[in-house]
């Protein structure tokens, strides 16, 4: 079996709207130990990440916690939304999950970053057949993931985790590297 942790990240800095260099805030810093808590007794093998601070700070306390060098893959990047910031957040995404096709200029449409998303999960897949693997990922593009094995994962879902940083979502898969089985956890915030 291969088990693929993906791991949403921490809260992040909004006043930063570089998207690569947006740094954990300080209680995403503080909620990143219970990703690395949760990642203890899982017998990781790899630790890759999404080349955005955020996503690697976020799986960063447990990779250096327990050894791991956290390897950078590009496919796993935030989907992009246009050239520039947009205060319209909500109805952009709504529009995006009713018309996956749909995309700002400049931007990429949800077709796009599940293309991309899933490619990167089948190069992982092959390379690390029978491991167990972290994969430090985005709110939207963990959500496209999901949405390629759970079609019924739809916006009124991704309205429910949009502002839940961090959780996880276990994908396994058979030792033919079939899909088997989605495992989603997310962590109390409220102690």
């Amino acid at each position: 079996m291969t088990h693929i942790y993906f791991v949403r990240h921490a809260e992040p800095n909004y006043n930063n709207h570089d998207d690569l260099s947006r740094e954990l805030s300080p209680k995403g810093l503080q909620d990143r130990k219970l990703v690395t808590e949760f990642l203890s007794d899982k017998q990781i093998d790899v630790v890759i990440s999404s080349p955005y601070k955020r996503a690697v700070d976020t799986v960063k306390d447990f990779a250096d916690n327990y050894g791991f060098e956290i390897e950078i893959m590009d496919h796993f990047r935030e989907r992009k939304i246009t050239d520039d910031w947009i205060n319209t957040f909500a109805g952009f995404t709504q529009k995006q999950w009713e018309n996956f096709s749909f995309k700002l200029p400049g931007g990429e449409s949800l077709n796009e970053v599940q293309k991309r998303n899933i490619s990167g999960l089948e190069l992982v897949l092959k390379k690390y057949c029978g491991k167990n693997v972290v994969i430090g990922s985005h709110g939207t593009a963990l959500s496209t993931v999901i949405n390629y094995y759970d079609n019924s994962f739809e916006y009124k879902d991704f309205e429910k985790i949009k502002f839940i940083m961090p959780f996880i979502v276990e994908f396994i898969f058979d030792d033919d590297l079939i899909y088997t089985k989605i495992e989603k956890y997310f962590f109390d915030m409220t102690s």
